[in-house]
């Protein structure tokens, strides 16, 4: 047997559904790694479907697709590396992950994943059947153990491995980004690789599907825990992994170690590329937001030109009489910095003939949130409107805090396509603008410098409905809710809890009230970027009908 090993990492970006365009990808890479002639190409978790399918994955005619796309891989690449690629498996009754690995014109092993995994964004329990743990697979004379994902974050699957005579492993993934994920991941591979004393390959895949975004960040662990090689954050990345036979076990030749970048360029990195790819993969290439002047819209239009370039992005004002002189400035002063189309669409007319309509029927009540509501509705439909007209997919722009609490307009504000900061708080969202203002990379399409004028991050937020409106006539500070947001949604304290940590009672109640109140809101809201693993999508799912309130 050879005395080296080498391995071509894929960390890719495969379109769910895609079976065809995956499928190509794959054979592309394949010939990269026979033309650089390494062993095996590797290619991350469920790669020939897309990641995560959800319920698609169960289609027979759509797993039945990609099986036979995976068994046409393997007579294609029939004359060079093996390719060890992620794809559903049939077998007898059962439906399962699974990990193919291709070898001279034929499946010449096939790993089934063992640990389902049921949290978060995940629901792999419903939808596959548990495999049995198996050993090794062999590849020009190499023991190669494949845990799937999951199987890796358990250390039952890698001793069966290493018991059953595996020499490395290899670790497919198809595992999204929150904020602190890396650290989590190594972690646990360390764990692994201290147990096992084999060295670790973990594989991840990079790009954006609905709310989750991928990436990347694959590495190599020597036994012990040494960090052999460290690959880039969010980009698609070729990579030779070279191991070696020390005579005492196999070691991975240490490689280059890309620094990964700090939380807050994670997270507005993610932000964009969710973005970018959310639009790609649904077939829109404009977007349009109602631009307000405030904070929140700002940011989000610094995040599609950033995604899409100033071209791709419309702005539009929809001033009222409430809208003051420094919203109108700030809002054409940061689309001139941006260097999108900027429109000014007034609603007065149109607010005005909603209530003249209304009048007969409103006779003898007071004015209170009904017409408040009547301005952000009929925004949502001029701006929907012109969505329909154009082609361009309207961005919604409420931030977390916004979304818990309720503190938006449904069928209004919250119309739209996508929300890129969904899951970002309001607090964080002031930091995430200084950061950008200060920061500039190469994947931004956007210009650098300070592209979101100080002006609108240091003015008292507001939704200007009427006159000398304060968000903070309505809500606590933000640094105080945002704080009980936490604890109450991404931790789940009690509310015994947050007064303990030093909050009024009376307020945390307030919020949590509004927290379940508002479940009806989100349950119709527009997808949005996931920045944590408590993001309002698939990771926190409650009842819309719901009496529960902490007695505490």
């Amino acid at each position: 047997m050879s005395k080296t090993f080498r391995i071509m990492l894929g960390q890719l970006n495969p379109t769910v559904g895609d079976i065809a365009a995956n499928k190509a990808k794959a054979l592309v890479a394949w010939q990269a790694a026979r033309d650089a002639g390494v062993d095996m190409l590797a290619l991350p978790e469920m790669f020939i479907t897309g990641y995560n399918a959800q319920d698609l994955v169960m289609k027979p005619v759509f797993h039945q697709a990609a099986i036979e796309a995976i068994e046409a891989l393997a007579v294609e690449c029939s004359d060079g590396p093996a390719l060890a690629i992620g794809g559903p498996a049939v077998q007898g009754l059962g439906f399962y992950n699974a990990y193919y690995v291709l070898q001279d014109g034929k499946v010449s092993a096939r790993v089934l994943k063992h640990h389902l995994p049921n949290e978060t964004v995940f629901d792999e329990v419903r939808i596959f059947d548990v495999g049995p743990m198996s050993g090794p697979y062999t590849v020009n004379g190499l023991r190669i153990g494949s845990p799937i994902c999951e199987d890796a974050w358990h250390a039952d699957v890698c001793e069966t491995l290493q018991e059953s005579g595996a020499q490395i492993l290899l670790v497919p993934n198809g595992s999204p980004y929150y904020r602190g994920k890396h650290e989590t991941r190594l972690n646990h591979m360390v764990g692994r690789v201290v147990e096992t004393e084999l060295p670790l390959i973990y594989l991840n895949m990079v790009g954006g599907q609905d709310d989750q975004v991928f990436d990347g960040g694959s590495f190599a662990l020597n036994a012990h825990g040494a960090l052999a090689h460290q690959m880039g954050v969010f980009d698609e990345e070729m990579r030779v992994v070279e191991l070696a036979d020390t005579g005492e076990g196999w070691k991975i030749v240490k490689g280059d170690m890309v620094s990964l970048p700090s939380a807050w360029e994670q997270d507005y990195r993610c932000m964009v590329e969710g973005l970018r790819d959310y639009m790609g993969k649904t077939g829109f290439k404009k977007v349009l937001l109602g631009l307000s002047g405030g904070v929140d819209s700002a940011i989000v239009a610094t995040i599609a030109v950033d995604a899409l370039g100033a071209e791709n992005v419309r702005c539009v004002m929809l001033p009222s009489e409430y809208t003051s002189q420094a919203s109108l400035k700030d809002a054409k002063d940061i689309a001139t910095r941006l260097g999108c189309h900027y429109d000014i669409v007034p609603i007065k007319a149109g607010r005005d003939a909603v209530s003249e309509t209304l009048a007969p029927l409103f006779e003898g009540y007071a004015s209170d949130v009904t017409e408040e509501n009547i301005q952000s509705r009929l925004r949502g439909l001029l701006l929907m409107a012109m969505s329909n007209k154009f082609g361009e997919m309207l961005l919604t722009t409420g931030n977390k805090s916004e979304v818990a609490v309720g503190y938006a307009t449904i069928y209004g504000d919250m119309a739209g396509g996508y929300n890129p900061i969904k899951d970002l708080y309001k607090t964080r969202v002031f930091e995430q603008c200084r950061w950008r203002n200060a920061n500039h990379r190469d994947w931004m399409q956007g210009r650098a410098g300070e592209v979101i004028p100080t002006t609108i991050i240091d003015k008292p937020p507001s939704a200007e409905l009427r006159p000398d409106q304060k968000d903070e006539d309505s809500l606590p500070p933000y640094d105080v809710l945002d704080d009980i947001l936490e604890r109450l949604v991404d931790h789940d304290q009690s509310v015994a809890d947050c007064v303990e940590a030093g909050h009024e009672r009376d307020t945390v109640k307030r919020i949590e009230h509004l927290i379940y109140i508002s479940e009806y809101k989100r349950f119709q809201s527009a997808p949005g970027t996931r920045l944590t693993p408590s993001a309002f999508w698939l990771d926190r799912r409650y009842p819309i009908a719901n009496r529960w309130r902490d007695p505490s």
